[in-house]
């Protein structure tokens, strides 16, 4: 029985899926800023917000295809090994993305809903998950801004450590998910 050595980066597809779902929050993130400069009933605001929303169901089903890919894959190791409490921190780290990756679409599929708005998803309607309740989508909407507004701090959290491991530490924690190949 041969032992192979850990891989020194994620795979190809975890790699992939990565970078775009970086992609997809950029997207998302510009969109729903870029429709807050539109005057309101406008189809300009409304094409931005169509997109945030498509982007962000976007978002949602790519996630499972990312659990599955870190699921069925390797975690390199980083090397040197980071202290205990920073493996923790880059546990929970990772956690709150996942979450906010899930159940911040999902919030907004209930504004959606709750508005008694369609809910497109390129060419599609997917169907309302509750009954149209205004004053619940005003709560919904609050709740779906705020943890927008957390995911600011999350990803940047995320990104800065990312570059703290690599400039300060000089691990290998980037190199990993890095998209170009390392002599």
């Amino acid at each position: 029985m041969s032992s192979q050595p850990a891989p020194a980066r994620y795979s190809t597809p975890s790699i992939v899926m990565h970078w775009v779902m970086v992609l997809l929050f950029v997207a998302v993130y510009i969109l729903i800023n870029v429709a807050e400069g539109f005057e309101k009933g406008s189809a300009g605001r409304q094409m931005a917000r169509d997109w945030h929303s498509m982007f962000g169901l976007l978002i949602f089903a790519l996630v499972w295809a990312r659990v599955a890919l870190r699921l069925m894959g390797t975690t390199p190791s980083i090397q040197p090994a980071p202290s205990a409490l920073m493996a923790k921190l880059a546990k929970a780290g990772h956690l709150a993305l996942y979450g906010l990756m899930v159940v911040l679409p999902v919030v907004g599929w209930l504004v959606l809903s709750a508005r008694g708005k369609p809910i497109p998803f390129f060419g599609l309607d997917l169907p309302a998950l509750i009954a149209p309740d205004k004053a619940l989508g005003r709560q919904l909407k609050e709740i779906h801004e705020l943890g927008g507004n957390l995911g600011y701090f999350l990803i940047g959290g995320h990104a800065v450590a990312a570059l703290f491991h690599h400039y300060v530490l000089k691990d290998n924690t980037l190199r990993r998910m890095s998209a170009m190949r390392q002599p």
